[in-house]
């Protein structure tokens, strides 16, 4: 009977112990909920942070090298117009002069003389060149001028022609000469360089 309740006792007094020594185990051991939490404490930083930084360097890096660039490029802009001359103010011309040539190279002013058929020099009568030109002037008087004097360079113009022999025509070249002597006779007719440029249309031998 003696044993039997030391024996009682000690069983009751080992089921006292055990849940202290557990307690006392566990405490030495960190909370699981509280270690999951640190370890995804960096994660949680990293994701608040990444906006704040994100809008940080656009709002105040990115957007004020922006603006920058933009206005600078009207100013190298202008600068390269200047050093070229094209600018509005560089390329305006002068009163008078300058704006009567600025306004004549845009306005030419065509005047065709159709089909002037003469005798080639030294064939006897045998062959013919037929040729026709447009003169080119610039001045807002230039067709009623041509008009007006029309007879009389029409008349110039053929004798230039008539006295190119089949030699002169066939030469290289050949019709920038007839050209310039065509503008020479015609101008010194109309008492100045009226004619700007001559347009040779058809130059043609029979």
């Amino acid at each position: 009977m003696a044993a039997t309740a030391e024996a009682a006792q000690a069983i009751a007094k080992a089921g006292k112990d055990a849940p202290e020594a557990d307690a006392d185990e566990n405490a030495g051991k960190p909370a699981k909920s509280g270690g999951g939490l640190k370890a995804w404490l960096p994660l949680i930083i990293s994701l608040i942070t990444m906006p704040v930084l994100a809008f940080a360097t656009t709002r105040f890096v990115l957007l004020p090298k922006l603006q920058h660039s933009l206005a600078a490029n009207p100013g190298e802009a202008a600068a390269a117009e200047g050093s070229s001359g094209a600018t509005p103010e560089a390329a305006a011309p002068a009163k008078g002069e300058g704006v009567k040539a600025g306004a004549g190279a845009k306005a030419k002013v065509m005047v065709p003389m159709s089909k002037m058929l003469v005798n080639v020099a030294g064939t006897m009568g045998t062959r013919y060149l037929m040729t026709s030109v447009t003169l080119v002037g610039n001045t807002p008087d230039f067709e009623a001028k041509i008009k007006e004097n029309k007879d009389q360079l029409m008349d110039l113009a053929t004798s230039t022609l008539s006295s190119k022999t089949i030699s002169d025509l066939e030469k290289p070249g050949a019709r920038n000469v007839i050209r310039s002597e065509l503008m020479t006779v015609l101008n010194n007719a109309l008492g100045g360089p009226v004619v700007q440029e001559i347009y040779i249309t058809e130059l043609a031998i029979q």
